[in-house]
């Protein structure tokens, strides 16, 4: 595959080869093709994880790696995020990975970028190595999909992770559903009562409030989000034995996820952040090594 764009345009089948390939990176177990591979980040909306989990990723498998940080480039000067794109192109790079607040921003690229496109997140549309991670999460944790039941409870209107998640999970027969304030849902999904979902879902996937894609104010204070959907000690007392707590971060302490709550023992949050890591030195052996 040239691209990684979306996670709906990848069979069962390369995903689980996907999968694989993170828990073979795991062990330490990949070739030197990367090595001096040059590869561009080119973030346009902040990051932690994503960002700092692809650059190390990349190091560890041997890239020379160059960060674009669009407040400290032309960028400030009326510069297009188009021709930004087709300035790092022009040097020839071995991948672009590329975030924007804007949905499908790749579109414009296809057919004029001359190496792999890596969509590490697009406005609210997509987030494969993230929903990859996740799913590796899972995989562990279980040993397969089929058949788990998973409440993604938050602000889905405005989350690319709950959108990509959902997708591909359906497609690996996971039960999927939503959970949250009206004013998130989105109606195309199965939608659970938050208090429901904790005694009988597998996993309670949690979500932050997005306000920086809001264009008007939540209608709940933080208080009153924290005691209607926020994940408490009581409310992880009611979960299932077995049930697993996940978080694409970053988390609101207090607000979805109370403090004491982050690494409880059914918390999965920071193995997750350990995931992408290996996911996406897979996704970038994938695209630009052997």
């Amino acid at each position: 595959m040239k691209n990684l764009l979306k996670l709906s345009d990848c069979s069962i089948e390369y995903i689980n080869k996907l999968l694989d390939k993170s828990e073979l990176c795991k062990i330490g177990k990949y070739d030197n093709s990367c090595i001096n591979k040059i590869v561009v980040n080119c973030f346009f909306e902040p990051s932690t994880r994503t960002h700092y989990s692809f650059q190390v990723a990349q190091e560890k498998l041997g890239c020379k790696v160059i960060n674009f940080y669009p407040h400290d480039s032309s960028i400030l000067k009326g510069e297009t995020f188009y021709d930004s794109i087709m300035v790092f192109d022009s040097y020839s790079p071995d991948a672009l990975v590329i975030r924007s607040n804007e949905n499908e921003y790749y579109k414009q690229l296809l057919n004029k970028v001359h190496c792999p496109i890596i969509n590490a997140g697009d406005g609210t549309k997509d987030h494969p190595t993230q929903s990859l991670l996740d799913l590796l999460t899972i995989r562990q944790e279980y040993g397969k999909f089929d058949g788990l039941k998973i409440a993604i409870v938050g602000d889905i209107k405005h989350s690319r992770v709950a959108h990509t998640n959902i997708e591909v999970m359906k497609r690996l027969n996971m039960d999927t559903y939503i959970s949250g304030p009206s004013e998130f849902k989105d109606e195309s999904y199965k939608y659970i009562d938050f208090n429901t979902a904790l005694s009988e879902m597998d996993i309670i996937m949690l979500l932050r409030v997005q306000h920086e894609r809001h264009s008007t104010q939540m209608k709940l204070s933080k208080k009153e989000y924290h005691e209607k959907y926020g994940l408490t000690k009581e409310r992880v007392a009611l979960m299932k034995k077995h049930s697993i707590i996940m978080h694409p971060a970053p988390f609101n302490r207090g607000v979805e996820i109370a403090d004491d709550v982050v690494e409880c023992e059914k918390s999965r949050i920071f193995k997750q952040m350990t995931n992408g890591m290996y996911v996406r030195m897979a996704v970038m052996h994938e695209m630009i090594g052997e």
